[in-house]
């Protein structure tokens, strides 16, 4: 028998807590590579602290919080951000190194895309360290393309003003329009 992958929207203390834990895990090896590459730093506490608190960021009306079950274990997590009625944002993208190659990737950017699409957006736009290839490929293989960096990327608020522009020397913008 083949194990399961589904996704779980991020509702109760039990999901919130698995949430918790998986973005402490992506946001620790986030950091170390911008670190190890590109000599930037973020606020992981901060970050991960708004992810899980602001139920304006990621939760239902405006946004959707899935984590990623494989079999019996939560592998990995991911977000739909609203930042206009128009224009999405993914974020969080992130499934734990064993699990991959087992399409819990595609399935939860699938999943972000038809939300998005639901939630009316015209276009779902994301932003990722230029160290990050391989998710660069899943996300060109559902049509996003590069693009100009938006003002409103999510960083702008965990970093020093004086490191925003090394932050998008090191970044991937890319947009999809829905």
């Amino acid at each position: 028998m083949q194990t399961q992958t589904i996704l779980v929207p991020v509702a109760g203390e039990a999901e919130q807590e698995a949430a918790r834990g998986l973005i402490l895990e992506y946001l620790r090896w986030i950091a170390a590579t911008a670190l190890t590459h590109y000599q930037l730093t973020f606020d992981i506490d901060a970050m991960v602290r708004s992810d899980i608190e602001d139920r304006a960021k990621f939760y239902p009306p405006y946004g959707r919080f899935y984590l990623v079950r494989h079999g019996d274990a939560h592998v990995g997590v991911g977000c739909l951000k609203r930042l206009s009625p128009e224009v999405g944002e993914l974020q969080r993208m992130y499934v734990q190194p064993g699990a991959r190659g087992i399409g819990a990737g595609r399935l939860l950017l699938k999943q972000l895309v038809d939300d998005a699409r639901a939630l009316g957006h015209r276009s779902l736009r994301l932003e990722s360290l230029k160290a990050l290839a391989t998710a660069h490929a899943l996300y060109r293989s559902a049509g996003f393309v590069e693009t100009d960096p938006y003002a409103d990327n999510s960083m702008r608020a965990y970093q020093a003003p004086e490191d925003l522009d090394t932050f998008r020397a090191s970044t991937v913008f890319m947009e999809l329009q829905l």
